[in-house]
């Protein structure tokens, strides 16, 4: 039988100009988190599936890619159940892979700790437009500072980022879990079922409030609870300072403290942004992790119709590892979707004018040849980038195919150098 030369699904083969393009905006992101105070790191992409199952991942846990023991500690004979043959999985996410290794490595790094981590993530996912089973996250988080800086710090970051890669006109919904558990506990749904509650509510862009309303009917809610739940949503978009209203009616579900974070980091963004983009509270953001404590985030690309990149804080996360709760906060970008939509806009990566190709006809002599090897060396050593390839009997369809690489200067080198 013929092995099968397409990728396994949901993962794909990156051609040359994808790379490129990858490439690029891998280093913007570098360079523009680096200039922002964050330090790169680095975890392994297997975790213990202890982690990756302790209730924190929302339904990402669903998704996990397991890995079955090795060796003599795989005894499928003997085993009843899963944890008999699964010990370790592929991380679903770098959160998580982060924790770990700041919960082992604390007392070596500083305080607050501003990590930058870039690495593929797996997912069992069912693969669609942006979404694959394989793909890379870039993650930036601050651990170890309870204040607004935090999120403030991250978000400008990020949009800062964005900018310099050409977006403009997209918008960062925030939210904060204090004012969805707040706005759950005023309506009358019990605590135990706020998930439930914020899973249907996730359902907003798709279905709206009506549809909002009768799924949560349909979940066997109180109708009285779903009334009173619904109706505030609807009256949050009449007003000018929704957050100002909601403190207001929320009173002491709310908390004292909230409405002033919001503002502070809402503020302190509009104010001191260098980017074409809007904040916007949405108190329908509901972000799917569990492990969120307060502050969320996401960014909507209109060009994509959905989310490229979102975050928040996690502060009971660590404590985990640890038995200590440490503050911490995260932003992931939407790295696949910003690549798909920078392809399907015919992104050109600014092109570096100073690299040429010297094309060696065939037959040219061992002394000859490493003449100009030599003299490639030496302009590369110069800042030259040169590209060293043998001349094919074609060369006007091969200088076009170059020419499409982003080479416009070539040198030819023939095996009588008097041609």
């Amino acid at each position: 039988m013929a092995l099968s030369k397409k990728p396994v699904t949901g993962m794909k083969d990156i051609l040359p100009e994808e790379m490129k393009i990858r490439n690029y905006v891998q280093n913007v992101i570098k360079e523009t988190y680096t200039a922002f105070g964050f330090t790169q790191i680095e975890t392994p992409c297997v975790e213990n599936i202890s982690n990756l199952t302790n209730k924190q991942g929302g339904e990402n846990e669903k998704l996990i890619f397991k890995i079955l023991k090795r060796g003599e500690k795989l005894n499928l004979q003997t085993a009843q159940e899963e944890n008999d043959v699964v010990d370790n999985g592929l991380r679903y996410d770098l959160t998580v892979p982060l924790v770990r290794y700041y919960s082992k490595n604390a007392n070596d790094l500083p305080t607050p700790f501003k990590a930058l981590q870039m690495g593929n993530v797996w997912r069992a996912d069912r693969p669609q437009r942006g979404r694959y089973r394989q793909f890379m996250q870039c993650d930036i988080d601050i651990l170890g500072d309870s204040s607004n800086l935090a999120e403030i710090e991250l978000i400008l970051a990020t949009t800062t980022t964005l900018e310099k890669l050409g977006f403009k006109n997209f918008q960062i919904r925030i939210n904060e879990r204090r004012i969805l558990k707040a706005m759950a506990a005023y309506s009358g749904f019990p605590e135990e079922s706020f998930d439930r509650v914020f899973i249907i509510l996730d359902k907003m862009d798709k279905i709206g409030l009506d549809g909002i309303k009768e799924e949560l009917v349909k979940n066997d809610f109180p109708q009285e609870s779903v009334e009173k739940y619904t109706q505030l949503f609807a009256e949050i978009q009449q007003q000018s300072d929704p957050i100002g209203y909601l403190a207001e009616i929320l009173g002491e579900y709310m908390g004292d403290d909230v409405k002033q974070w919001m503002n502070e980091i809402i503020d302190s963004v509009k104010a001191t942004k260098a980017s074409d983009f809007e904040i916007v509270f949405d108190p329908t953001l509901v972000r799917g992790m569990s492990y969120y404590t307060g502050t969320i985030f996401e960014i909507a690309i209109p060009e994509f119709g959905g989310s490229c990149g979102g975050g928040g804080r996690y502060d009971k996360m660590v404590g985990k590892f640890t038995g200590h709760d440490v503050p911490a906060c995260g932003f992931s970008i939407g790295f696949e979707r910003i690549v798909l939509l920078l392809m399907e806009q015919g992104f050109k990566i600014p092109e570096d004018s100073n690299k040429v190709v010297y094309l060696i006809e065939k037959g040219v002599d061992s002394d000859r040849l490493c003449e100009v090897i030599a003299q490639a060396q030496k302009e590369r050593q110069a800042g030259t980038r040169v590209l060293v390839t043998r001349m094919n009997k074609n060369k006007k369809f091969q200088k076009e195919q170059l020419k499409a690489q982003g080479y416009e200067n070539f040198k030819e080198f023939f095996k009588n150098p008097l041609n």
